[in-house]
């Protein structure tokens, strides 16, 4: 008789995914999606949720095959770290500007590593912030203050 085997956290993400995915699906439905070449307001969503949904049995598949493992730790201070930044970010780009935002961002999300000190997350969040900026404003020329009025 075959038993078949599952490792319970992939089972759930993939049939979490696959439902968010589905869900979005339909959603976006409602909207115009237009063509390749003239995007409607719902392509760019339909795709998205169609690659959700194609993950989710991605790893729906991979959970039969492959044995569970006991879930780790809880990494605490990744996510005390990494969940504050975009919101910092959120917070202080209209008031200060694209630079000094992702620069506190970047600045604050280095800390998630342990082995990150000061001096180098310093240089890191300039290295992210200069490279963001080439990007963003010189190479794509999106319209966005590089500092806002509260450095006028």
């Amino acid at each position: 008789m075959i038993s078949l085997r599952f490792d319970t956290a992939n089972l759930i993400c993939g049939l979490l995914f696959i439902g968010l995915g589905l869900f979005f699906v339909i959603q976006s439905l409602s909207l115009e999606l237009g063509t390749a070449f003239r995007m409607g307001p719902g392509y760019f969503p339909l795709v998205l949720a169609g690659v959700l949904t194609l993950l989710g049995v991605v790893i729906l598949v991979q959970s039969v095959k492959v044995t569970g493992e006991v879930i780790g730790a809880i990494a605490w201070r990744g996510m005390l770290f990494i969940l504050p930044a975009p919101i910092v970010f959120g917070l202080l780009v209209r008031g200060a500007g694209f630079v000094p935002a992702l620069f506190v961002a970047a600045f604050i999300a280095s800390f998630a590593s342990e082995r990150l000190r000061v001096p180098a997350a310093l240089a890191l969040a300039a290295g992210i912030t200069f490279f963001s900026v080439l990007v963003f404003s010189y190479g794509l020329g999106l319209p966005f203050e590089r500092f806002g009025p509260w450095f006028r």
